[in-house]
C-alpha cells in the first residue's frame, strides 16, 4: 500500500470516527433534556406525516409540510435557544480525558463512609442539603460563582457547611474527586412536567444538574429527612440508607471497573452453563 493510499485511509477513518463522536455526544445530551426529547419527537412526526402525504397523494399536506420543512428549522433554533445552547454547553463542558480525578478504592470507600456520615446525621436532624458530585461533565459554570471550599471530604465539614441559618444552607456543595470544591452552589431546576409537584427546590434543582450533566446529586430532605438521589435525568425518591449507600458506591465507580466486573459475570455464567 502507497504513502498516499495510507493517509487517504487514515483521514476517511478519522472523518468517520469525529461524526459518530459528534453524533454520540449530542444523542447523550438528548436523551437526558426533556425538551430536545419533545424536538426530536417532534421532527419524527413530522417526516412520518410526510411519508403519508405522498403515499396518499395528500397535496394541501404537502404544500404545508414544504412551509414547514422551509422555516422550521429557524423556528426551532428561535423557540429552543436555551435548550440547544444548554446541550452545546454540555459537549463543551465534557472532559474526554475522563472524570476530574479517578479515585482509588480506598479513597472511593473512605469518602462514602464520610458522606453517608454527614447524611445520617442531617436526615436524623432534618436538615436538608444538597451534595452534587462531578464526573465526566464539568461543573466549572457553578463553581465560579460559589464559595470555594477546597477542603477534603468530610462529615464534619458537611454537616457544618448545611447547618441552618448559615450563609451557605440553601445553596448545594460540589465535590470533584475526594475534596469539596465549593459551597453555596445554585442550580437550575428541572422543567420536567412529570416531577412530582410536592418535590420541592432542592430536589427540582438536583434532578435539573441530573439532566443537564452525569453528576451525581444526593438530596436530604429538609420536612421529611427522606433520602433521594439523581442522575442520568432520573430521581430516586425516598431511599433507604442501604439503598442510599448502595446506590452511591455503584454510581461512584469507574468506568472501566464496572466493565471489569461485567466480564467476569459473563465469564462466571458461561463456565456454569459448560459445567
Amino acid at each position: 500500500m502507497s504513502l498516499q493510499a495510507l493517509w487517504s485511509l487514515t483521514t476517511k477513518v478519522l472523518d468517520i470516527c469525529v461524526v459518530w463522536l459528534l453524533f454520540y455526544y449530542i444523542l447523550k445530551n438528548i436523551k437526558n433534556n426533556v425538551k430536545m426529547i419533545l424536538i426530536v419527537k417532534g421532527v419524527l412526526l413530522i417526516l412520518f406525516i410526510e411519508i403519508i402525504s405522498k403515499l396518499f397523494n395528500l397535496y394541501t399536506v404537502g404544500i404545508i409540510l414544504e412551509y414547514i420543512f422551509e422555516w422550521g428549522p429557524l423556528a426551532i433554533i428561535i423557540i429552543f435557544q436555551p435548550e440547544i445552547r444548554s446541550v452545546l454547553e454540555s459537549i463543551g463542558r465534557t472532559q474526554l480525558l475522563g472524570r476530574h480525578k479517578t479515585l482509588t478504592g480506598d479513597e472511593r470507600e473512605k469518602m462514602v463512609c464520610e458522606i453517608m456520615e454527614a447524611v445520617e446525621y442531617l436526615k436524623r436532624n432534618r436538615i436538608g442539603a444538597l451534595i452534587v458530585i462531578e464526573r465526566d461533565i464539568s461543573l466549572q459554570e457553578y463553581i465560579e460563582p460559589a464559595t470555594k471550599i477546597y477542603a477534603d471530604v468530610s462529615s464534619e465539614l458537611l454537616g457544618n457547611l448545611f447547618f441552618p441559618n448559615s450563609p451557605l444552607h440553601d445553596g448545594g456543595v460540589i465535590i470533584q474527586g475526594n475534596r469539596i470544591t465549593c459551597a453555596g452552589s445554585v442550580f437550575k431546576t428541572s422543567m420536567n412536567p412529570n416531577v412530582n409537584k410536592r418535590l420541592g427546590t432542592r430536589h427540582r434543582a438536583a434532578l435539573g444538574i441530573a439532566e443537564e450533566s452525569d453528576a451525581v446529586a444526593l438530596v436530604v430532605s429538609e420536612e421529611t429527612g427522606k433520602l433521594s438521589i439523581a442522575c442520568d435525568g432520573d430521581l430516586e425518591y425516598n431511599l433507604t440508607l442501604d439503598e442510599f449507600r448502595l446506590k452511591l458506591i455503584d454510581e461512584l465507580k469507574p468506568k472501566t471497573e464496572v466493565f471489569y466486573e461485567a466480564d467476569i459475570d459473563e465469564e462466571t455464567e458461561v463456565e456454569e452453563d459448560e459445567e
